[in-house]
């Protein structure tokens, strides 16, 4: 289905009820409303960041509800009209290292290694966590739980209460986690401005003799 090592990593979890019953509830949504991101890309993270690959997960609760925003990518936009939280971030980007950017598809973080993971995969158009509680968070949670029991180092950037949430998930001393509250317009001037995650991130790469990020 990924077309991944994913694919291997996540059979049995593919094979069970709640997945099976997840993907008719899917399928039947997206025949009847309008789905975010296009069906074609609801798995994009994990194609884009294959198993072996991850270095850094950022975890995102659900995809973007507007039109034309959400591609499958955790906090990436496809589009010039950056939402606050993207604006944020690299608000945040441009303070830590300088890095002033402007291209909002983060795809090429996701090449590098960034997995980006929304914890709730689907959303109906303009009705944000429509999709709560159908199956996404239990396959998610076992995707943090996989990349958990990896010997080589991953580092968890937790952004907000939801998100920290996870952190009982991450239990191996070798990973990294790196939290802070969201980038979003409500709570990034209560502390994810100046907490630098960025610099972090590349420092604790380096620390680990692994390639820094380009961001």
């Amino acid at each position: 289905m990924i077309n991944k090592k994913w694919d291997l990593i996540l059979k049995d979890e593919m094979k069970k009820d709640y997945f099976r019953d997840l993907g008719i509830f899917v399928k039947n949504e997206y025949q009847q409303k309008t789905i975010y991101p296009p069906y074609k890309d609801i798995f994009n993270a994990f194609r884009y960041t294959d198993y072996d690959d991850v270095k850094v997960v950022i975890l995102g609760q659900d995809p973007y509800h507007g039109p034309n925003q959400a591609h499958g990518l955790s906090f990436s936009v496809l589009i010039q009209n950056r939402p606050s939280s993207l604006n944020n971030i690299f608000k945040e980007l441009y303070s830590d290292l300088g890095i002033r950017r402007t291209n909002n598809n983060l795809s090429d973080w996701a090449h590098q290694g960034v997995l980006l993971l929304n914890s709730i995969m689907t959303v109906q158009a303009g009705n944000p966590l429509s999709h709560k509680n159908k199956g996404w968070e239990t396959f998610t949670d076992r995707t943090i739980e996989l990349l958990n029991e990896r010997e080589k180092p991953v580092i968890f950037v937790l952004w907000g209460a939801y998100a920290r949430s996870k952190k009982v998930l991450i239990t191996n001393p070798q990973h990294k986690i790196i939290e802070s509250v969201h980038p979003s317009g409500l709570s990034a001037n209560r502390g994810f401005f100046g907490s630098r995650p960025f610099s972090r991130i590349n420092q604790y790469l380096k620390e680990q003799g692994m390639d820094e990020i380009k961001w």
